[in-house]
């Protein structure tokens, strides 16, 4: 038998991605998948051909795919040994129209309709250095989505590390929303026309909960002179009529799958795209927490610094603090009001986000309004106390007054409060001395994480405030040139509109976070984990 080796390919390399754009010329954007185990199993290998290429062309406007595979040789079969049939493996992730003859792929490609625009409803639109982009927002009832995301749904296992694709045939596709991001560019062969090019997607899937009324007070039962009466006895409960919509009944929704495609990552676009779907759930009624599913390292980071970025703007979130009046005891349960919990829920249910998300970014918020003498940063003393500042490490520390030591303990006791609740289960099965130590090693953990996005926070923070002062600036330039109050000629005017002028098409906000290209799979069922749970 020949050598398993030479006819084995690795399927991460052997797999390319095209996203090609309409017209008879149309650029293509190539690109590798991050993952392919959930294809071609846990080796990410092929077996049976030497010089493979797996093409998944895309029509980067409305995606219609197209597939080709090529080699110089492929493996006889010989007893039970024989190569992978690609194009069956793949036909469980593609639709049928990826399968047709490449002229026809062709064919659709150059004749893309001049008027078409994603499906659904236009939701938000924005421009940075990288162009102008759009969200638009559809049901999957909608025959287009549906159409479209079964198309692009193969994206999922090959850039979301266990992500699954969702059922497009789900008796429940209404509770499915899809938020298309898509860069809007002129059309290269009609200046006065654009084309849409796409960019990536999320889907939110909402779950109904009951919310039971107030238990009625208990009444006596009735004595011999006392008559009851029929009817309704709470009419709250009354179900209405069969008409009912059901969509206005109380969700929780939740971020099922977050994908930014490679040639559109690092621009900050995933940033955009959660921030654009966070407001639109903070607007819809119905909606009482917007949660994500699995979330990776990248999403929760891009998540944070966006939630710890609007939060700022409420002046009832900037108002909590630490109660630095409450004594703190050697011994004892740790005090119930180091903050005002009461105001703290108020501001949490108002801003929709769950509770351990929300209570993480106010631990992140708090701790960067303790005194510089005590804070956090990125270099930690070695005993997990006091840190050093922002981590720069310069110079001599200023000394710490009683009250900072003082409101630094009872944020790290508010810290251990939420995390011991968090592991109370895997705390519990351990000896005392051992679960101090596991807590302890977790809250440095925690300290040096949140120091770590401060960090970028106040960096993407002042860069924004950069941007604003230069479109200001850019702005007040422009009005002299056109009131002529520089006292400059004709000449100045022609360079400020010229080759002089500087447009400012960022609308702001591009650096906050870094892009959380993805988010995990779109299972429906949670799942417990370390750190990383919503609910």
């Amino acid at each position: 038998m020949a050598d398993d080796d030479a006819w084995t390919t690795s399927a991460n390399e052997a797999f390319v991605i095209s996203l090609v754009a309409p017209g008879p010329n149309g650029k293509e954007s190539k690109f590798h998948p991050k993952f392919t185990y959930p294809i071609f199993g846990d080796e990410e290998e092929i077996f049976g051909y030497k010089d493979l290429q797996i093409n998944l062309r895309y029509n980067a406007t409305d995606m219609r795919p197209h597939l080709s595979v090529k080699y110089s040789k492929k493996f006889p079969p010989i007893a039970d040994a024989q190569a992978l049939d690609i194009p069956e493996v793949l036909s469980e992730f593609l639709p049928e129209v990826a399968f047709q003859k490449a002229r026809d792929f062709e064919t659709a490609l150059t004749n893309t309709r001049d008027d078409w625009t994603p499906p659904g409803d236009l939701l938000n639109s924005f421009s940075t250095k990288a162009g102008h982009f759009e969200v638009w927002k559809g049901s999957l009832a909608d025959p287009a989505v549906k159409q479209l995301i079964k198309r692009i749904q193969i994206l999922v296992p090959l850039f979301i590390e266990g992500g699954t694709a969702i059922n497009v045939d789900d008796p429940d596709a209404d509770r499915w929303t899809v938020f298309f991001l898509y860069q809007k560019k002129t059309s290269p062969t009609d200046p006065s026309k654009s084309v849409y090019i796409f960019a990536g997607y999320s889907t939110v899937y909402r779950f109904f909960f009951l919310q039971l009324p107030p238990t009625p007070p208990t009444t006596p039962p009735p004595s011999d002179n006392t008559t009851t009466t029929t009817g309704p006895i709470n009419e709250e409960f009354d179900l209405g009529a069969s008409s009912f919509d059901i969509s206005t009944l109380p969700c929780r929704s939740r971020i099922s799958q977050f994908l930014i495609i490679p040639p559109f990552q690092h621009l900050s676009l995933g940033s955009r795209l959660y921030h654009t779907i966070y407001l639109e759930y903070l607007s819809h009624p119905p909606t009482k927490e917007l949660t994500v599913e699995d979330p990776n390292e990248a999403f929760d980071d891009m998540r944070d610094i966006n939630d710890l970025r609007y939060l700022r703007t409420l002046p009832e979130f900037q108002a909590l603090q630490i109660n630095t009046d409450i004594p703190i005891h050697a011994t004892g349960p740790v005090p119930s009001n180091i903050i005002d919990e009461a105001a703290a829920e108020e501001v949490r249910k108002a801003a929709k986000i769950t509770s351990r998300q929300f209570y993480r970014v106010l631990e992140m918020q708090l701790m960067s309004q303790l005194g510089e003498s005590v804070r956090p940063g990125i270099e930690t003393d070695g005993d997990g106390g006091e840190g050093k500042g922002k981590g720069k490490g310069k110079g001599k520390k200023k000394v710490a007054t009683r009250l900072e030591r003082k409101e630094y303990a009872l944020w790290k006791l508010l810290l251990k409060k939420r995390l011991y609740r968090h592991n109370r289960d895997a705390l519990g099965q351990l000896e005392l001395e051992e679960r101090v130590e596991k807590l302890e090693e977790t809250v440095k953990s925690v300290k040096f994480d949140y120091a770590r996005l401060l960090v970028r926070a106040e960096e993407q923070g002042r860069r924004e405030e950069e941007k604003q002062t230069q479109k200001q600036t850019q702005k007040q330039k422009e009005k002299q040139v056109e009131n002529g109050s520089n006292g400059v000629g004709a000449s100045a005017g022609a360079s400020a509109n010229g080759k002089g002028k500087r447009k400012a098409t960022d609308e702001g906000g591009e650096d906050i976070g870094e892009d959380g290209e993805s988010v995990a799979s779109a299972r429906k069922k949670a799942r417990v984990s370390e750190e990383g749970d919503d609910e």
